[in-house]
């Protein structure tokens, strides 16, 4: 979890000078910020960024896949092509796997990545008002898809999208301006995110044993926990039929489309 991840970057890293960055990515593979202390380490949304001295950010994005490991310095990063990033100190260092994005910009700049985010379920300037003022203005989107938009809250992502519908008994492709209290609905799914942010799993149904975590993510074809019906998935976006598309599961019975 993109939370998680910052608070442990942030303890390893803040405070401390780098003795080692290695970027192994094209677009920075020359860049070098050795003898730079990091300054913080915070997220938005989905997105960490790594204040370091000399007024740069170290922008990452974790995507799919991507994921932060930190070890003692003791010992060479290991030669795993998954590598795309170094930082080290004395003491730690941070190695990032499979990041989505990598790039170092203006501390000043941040918000060209970032300004377009609204606000953030686990952050400082989390907004109920705002966030159902920018879900209504798209009144006729399914809102499955528009708690996808980081434009109108950021964080969620595609597990906690499902499992708050599910809670609140809501289809995934109704409209957005059909929904009556979307106040509710978005305050789930902070408490949902904010039960789970020091968990490396997600528990949305209280019981932490394995198969038993979820209630609709991950389970296609499986018995709803409440109501015995066999849970469904698809595409968000029916008219697209992407098959990259992240799936959507809900259960029929208990998330009935509206009429």
């Amino acid at each position: 979890m993109v939370w998680r991840a910052a608070r442990q970057l942030d303890a390893a890293l803040t405070g401390r000078v780098l003795s080692r960055s290695d970027f192994r990515v094209p677009r920075f593979a020359t860049t070098n910020l050795t003898g730079r202390a990091v300054l913080a380490t915070v997220s938005r949304g989905k997105h960490l960024l790594s204040r370091v001295g000399g007024g740069l950010t170290v922008h990452t994005h974790l995507r799919m896949d991507g994921s932060w490991r930190i070890r003692p310095a003791s010992g060479y990063p290991p030669r795993d092509h998954r590598v795309r990033l170094v930082l080290a100190n004395e003491e730690w260092q941070a190695v990032g796997y499979s990041l989505g994005v990598v790039e170092v910009l203006p501390t000043a700049q941040e918000d060209r990545v970032v300004g377009h985010l609204g606000p953030d379920l686990l952050g400082p300037d989390w907004d109920v008002a705002e966030t159902v003022r920018r879900l209504r203005s798209e009144p006729d989107r399914p809102v499955g898809e528009a708690l996808l938009d980081q434009r109108n809250l950021a964080g969620i992502g595609n597990l906690y999208k499902a499992e708050t519908l599910f809670l609140r008994g809501i289809d995934p492709w109704c409209p957005v301006g059909a929904i009556g209290d979307l106040d509710a609905l978005v305050e789930l799914a902070r408490r949902l995110l904010d039960a789970n942010k020091e968990r490396i799993g997600q528990v949305t149904t209280g019981v932490d044993r394995p198969g038993e975590q979820t209630w609709v993510y991950g389970r296609p074809g499986r018995p709803c926990r409440r109501c015995g019906t066999a849970i469904r998935t698809a595409g968000q976006d029916r008219q697209r039929k992407d098959p990259q598309e992240r799936v959507t599961f809900w259960c029929p019975r208990c998330q009935r489309a509206p009429a």
